[in-house]
């Protein structure tokens, strides 16, 4: 089959010649010529391999031919020739051109990926310092939260030296041991966080280096592909390679290769997401765990000036009773006083109404006579009996009250006492303590 463009020049046939007037051949002439022949035998042999005119014509004929063959076929295969040079140096061209644009197109391929994954480690990278940022929020929030579990762990022992009867389980107590709570719980929430923001900056920088790494080849496959781009006919530095023609047996395909790219970026993508999520949820824990111990911390504050409130006011009402029962005891010292003086005050009477029984005990005779006035003198005695006993009762009763007075006096010197250890455990230690709570944007993380 021809090749298109090429001109194909059919060949000339040979002319047929007539038989009458082909020259006879020498076995011809040698049947034609019998024993009584002109020629006899005597010229057999200079008829011996001889060719006929005819021959000779007819190879003249031949050579003639074959010339004029030649010189057809010489030009029909230069005109194939030249044909098939115009058309491979423009088919060599064509492809040239081909493989050039698709280098281009190759080109613009690479670039767009190439941006799309340096456009990818850019974000990656700023996600990753927010997190970072995140990240040291969080660290200066647990440092944080140390103060106060310090405070209220410091509150609770010191409240444990209370004495008895205010080493109760009041609401501060209460408030305490729920702030202790909250404060170790928070604590155990930031470092679980703390511990899944740095494995998310892992992931986030694990995936940055594979995007790196095939950014990276992509560059140097761009540049690569760029260098054969520019390369032409007139280039010095080409030469011959002909062993780069087969294809390499882990080589990728288009689409194998694209997906490689498009895998890529899309795990970044979904580690951004992920990690762009971790940084709300922080912020939210952050707002919340600030929040939640400043409430706290006020409601333990509020429980302590009530309570304090409490143990003041208990404190001026015993004070007040010591001062009553101190005017108490002294009226009921003084009304021992005044009873053993009319215990004593008694005497004088009992001397001279006994004195008369026994000195009229001596009358003679019939004189010794019940009278009015010897009836008198027994019911005196006899009342002044009664009304000695009767002040010795309330002698014994008035000196009984005045222990116990004077027990009471004790027990509320005691007590006060003890309200103002407790006082001064709740005001001056715990209270005051509890002045360098940290403030909320110290416990967000911001300080």
């Amino acid at each position: 089959m021809a090749q298109p463009g090429v001109l194909m020049t059919k060949e000339p046939a040979p002319q047929s010649v007539p038989a009458s007037d082909l020259p006879m051949k020498l076995s011809e002439v040698a049947l034609n010529t019998g024993a009584y022949s002109s020629s006899g035998l005597a010229t057999a042999g200079f008829r011996t391999a001889k060719y006929l005119p005819g021959e000779w014509h007819q190879s003249n004929y031949d050579m003639y031919h074959k010339a004029f063959a030649g010189c057809k076929q010489g030009e029909h295969d230069r005109a194939e020739a030249k044909d098939l040079a115009e058309y491979t140096a423009q088919r060599a061209q064509c492809a040239q051109q081909d493989s050039t644009t698709a280098l281009g197109h190759r080109l613009q391929n690479t670039h767009f990926w190439k941006s799309e994954l340096q456009k990818e480690i850019e974000d990656l990278d700023a996600e990753t310092s927010l997190l970072a940022a995140q990240k040291l929020r969080l660290e200066r929030a647990l440092d944080a939260t140390e103060v106060p579990h310090a405070i209220a762990t410091d509150n609770l022992q010191c409240r444990e030296r209370r004495q008895p009867p205010d080493l109760v389980n009041d609401e501060v107590e209460r408030e305490l041991l729920k702030e202790a709570e909250l404060i170790r719980n928070i604590q155990e929430l930031l470092k679980r966080t703390l511990m899944q923001a740095r494995n998310q900056m892992q992931l986030n920088r694990d995936h940055k280096e594979i995007c790196e790494r095939d950014w990276s080849d992509k560059v140097e496959t761009y540049n690569i592909d760029d260098k054969c781009g520019r390369y032409n006919n007139q280039s010095t530095n080409v030469q011959f390679h002909p062993n780069s023609v087969k294809f390499e047996e882990s080589a990728s395909t288009p689409e194998t290769w694209a997906k490689f790219t498009h895998d890529n970026i899309y795990r970044a993508e979904r580690e951004k997401l992920a990690s762009g999520n971790l940084r709300v949820l922080i912020d939210n824990i952050l707002h919340d765990v600030s929040e939640d111990l400043r409430r706290q911390c006020d409601t333990v504050n509020e429980a302590f000036a009530k309570r304090c409130e409490e143990l003041e006011d208990t404190k001026h009402k015993l004070e007040y009773h010591l001062k009553n029962v101190l005017r108490e005891i002294g009226d009921q010292e003084a009304n021992i006083a005044a009873l053993k003086q009319a215990i004593k005050d008694k005497e004088a009477p009992m001397k001279v109404a006994q004195t008369r029984l026994y000195d009229r005990s001596f009358r003679p005779n019939v004189e010794l006579c019940r009278d009015e006035a010897q009836l008198s003198l027994i019911s005196e005695v006899e009342e002044l009996t009664e009304s000695i006993a009767a002040l010795k009762k309330k002698l014994m009763e008035s000196e009984q009250t005045l222990r116990n007075l004077e027990d009471t006096r004790m027990d509320l010197e005691k007590d006060i006492a003890v309200k103002k250890n407790s006082i001064f455990i709740d005001r001056q230690k715990c209270m005051a303590h509890r002045t360098r709570y940290p403030v909320a944007l110290k416990l967000a993380g911001y300080q």
